[in-house]
């Protein structure tokens, strides 16, 4: 291959590179908004200012409806480790979605390498082929490669 072609697939590649880099930075920076909405938006309109814990969690929201239905309910399991305070409950809730989280980030970044490296391998495998076909095509000239190893011109052959 000479430079000339390399320098142009390098060039389209790096093009292709950066609007993808663009396109993707436009789409995380709008889905940061809308995480940012769905965060601000329930404080800033007042959401749950009637109740008396406005942010619990739905599982005290329904023991409260349960209870007001039927007053005599009494539930089937009871838990396995019931925290000494909120505080605690909180924290724990907190370090499960941080586990959760670190579990799927892994699961979605190994299947993103891998593909990337697939990706990678076939483009390697496609310019060899390429680079073995070009050889062969030259080769494959009549006095091409004896011209060329003797230092004379195609034209002059041997």
């Amino acid at each position: 291959m000479n430079k000339k072609t390399t320098s142009k697939k390098t060039t389209s590649k790096n093009t292709t590179s950066k609007n993808t880099t663009s396109k993707n930075t436009k789409i995380n920076i709008l889905l940061l908004l809308v995480v940012a909405a769905l965060a601000v938006l329930p404080l800033a309109l007042g959401l749950g200012d009637h109740k008396d814990a406005p942010f619990t969690g739905s599982d005290g929201e329904a023991e409260t409806a349960i209870t007001e239905i039927e007053p005599d309910y009494k539930p089937w399991f009871s838990p396995l480790y019931e925290p000494p305070s909120g505080e605690i409950e909180s924290a724990l809730f907190s370090l499960q979605a941080a586990l959760g989280a670190g579990v799927l980030a892994y699961y979605f970044g190994l299947h993103r390498g891998r593909r990337q490296g697939e990706q990678r391998a076939l483009e390697r495998e496609r310019d060899q082929d390429q680079d073995q076909d070009q050889h062969r095509d030259a080769e494959s000239v009549p006095g091409a490669t004896a011209g060329k190893s003797a230092g004379k011109s195609p034209a002059e052959g041997d």
